[in-house]
């Protein structure tokens, strides 16, 4: 019954209804991809303003934490997979489009940001539903699909992908296990979430300025480390990097066949998984990010909308594009060494032209991306338990959360996969109401800001 639920809201429903709000977002903001130099300078720039509880950066920072992970790695092999080579190009149109989007919902949550009894900002679509549409059931519903998405790909996904990861490098044959009733647990996993569980709890409970500050520190790191990886492959394989680009974009529109563990697609299954991926990488349009946004150091709105937007830029038309662009110039390299592979294992066999050094720069990037997602999620989660109960029930979620987190770094995750997936749709549906409704408001906002500026 999951399944079902989950194919229909992540099938056609969920891409035409995020697709369709990119491309209306594009249209009604005056194509506002065209000031993505401006919002990436902005983004590194100090702002002398003090109206918020974290930088713009450190905002930057957070919502990277939590958008680019192992969807970015695993995900973008799976959508080749399934959707050939040309699925690379429409995840990278998504990214494109995308920007608008993330760009109105970010608006939307600063303006209707409220400010706490302690001086700290909280915003998102749950306040933006309450007070700009008078629809606070549905702030309601979005906050209650936050909170349970947060458990899974927040929490659950997240620690389960390192203990992947460990357990594949120091206990590949499962040899070290210790058994209870019903159940065979890791002691590398078991491992993993008895030291993940102090530092984790450690940061949440620094609230936002520490989450901030160890995302601020963390990001570019594991950006830099995954990045330069991908560009040391692309050197390796240089007389393939225009041939993959011409059977990206060939692909992309055609319905012929690719050997190399890529199935024979048409143009529309291509698009399909490719838009998919892109959506789900960037989170344009579900509304989590722009709740650490909410928190910037920034009077002007539009101005840290402009910064968010970079966020889809960085993690889908970069990021995404090049992961896809790594994994086609291996395949049409040596199409044999993918044949019999699933799609998630792609990166990592690419990964292996580095000598020596290809599997530990991908496992630490898969680890960091995955362990710098966590607090994030928390914090979307935290504030839409306070939006819900109050302050004080901020503590039990914390407890919770933290609870989550150990249990599954032992446990299968099959059902917490499908069930994050659904609350994911969920969360989106409220928060496109909201950004279609106002998008005259959007509009209005951004043509004063930039007339303003000239």
């Amino acid at each position: 019954m999951l399944t079902t639920i989950n194919d229909f809201l992540w099938g056609w429903f969920m891409i035409l209804l995020l697709s369709g709000t990119h491309i209306y977002t594009t249209i009604k903001t005056g194509f506002i991809q065209k000031h993505l130099i401006k919002a990436i300078k902005l983004s590194v720039s100090k702002d002398d303003t003090t109206n918020g509880n974290i930088s713009p950066f450190q905002s930057l920072a957070a919502s990277l934490a939590s958008t680019i992970g192992t969807g970015n790695i695993i995900g973008v092999g799976t959508a080749i997979a399934l959707g050939g080579p040309g699925a690379v190009f429409w995840c990278w149109i998504t990214g494109i489009f995308g920007i608008a989007t993330k760009y109105c919902e970010t608006l939307l949550a600063l303006k209707y940001r409220v400010k706490k009894q302690n001086d700290t900002f909280s915003g998102g679509a749950m306040y933006i539903l309450e007070y700009a549409l008078n629809a606070k059931w549905l702030g309601i519903l979005f906050a209650l699909f936050t909170v349970l998405a947060s458990f899974g790909i927040g929490a659950g996904i997240q620690i389960n992908a390192v203990c992947e990861i460990f357990c594949e490098t120091f206990d590949p044959l499962n040899n070290y296990t210790v058994n209870i009733p019903g159940h065979r647990l890791s002691i590398v996993s078991l491992s993993v979430g008895i030291i993940s569980v102090p530092i984790i709890s450690y940061i949440i409970v620094g609230g936002i300025k520490k989450i901030a500050s160890v995302c601020e520190i963390i990001v570019p790191v594991m950006a830099l480390l995954y990045i330069s990886g991908c560009v040391v492959i692309l050197f390796i394989n240089s007389d393939q990097f225009i041939p993959a680009l011409m059977l990206i974009v060939r692909s992309a529109f055609s319905a012929k066949a690719f050997a190399g563990g890529a199935v024979g697609t048409s143009v529309i299954t291509a698009a399909r998984y490719g838009i998919a991926r892109g959506l789900f990488s960037n989170e344009s349009g579900l509304g989590s990010t722009p709740i650490i946004a909410s928190c910037a150091q920034s009077k002007n709105a539009v101005k840290q909308a402009l910064i968010s937007s970079t966020a889809v830029f960085w993690d889908t038309v970069v990021v995404c594009l090049l992961s896809g662009i790594v994994i086609v110039s291996c395949m049409i390299k040596t199409p044999s060494s993918f044949s019999n592979l699933d799609g998630s294992r792609f990166m990592f066999s690419a990964f292996r032209q580095i000598p020596g050094a290809g599997s530990v720069i991908l496992d630490t990037g898969i680890v960091m991306f995955a362990v710098s997602t966590i607090p994030g999620w928390e914090y979307y989660g935290e504030c839409c338990i306070d939006y819900l109960f109050g302050n004080k029930a901020i503590r039990s979620y914390r407890i919770v959360f933290i609870a989550v987190l150990f249990i599954s770094s032992v446990m299968p995750l099959e059902t917490v996969w499908t069930l994050s997936d659904i609350f994911n749709a969920l969360m989106a549906i409220p928060n496109i109401i909201a950004v279609l409704f106002l998008s005259d408001i959007i509009s209005k906002d951004t043509k004063y800001f930039f007339h303003s500026i000239k």
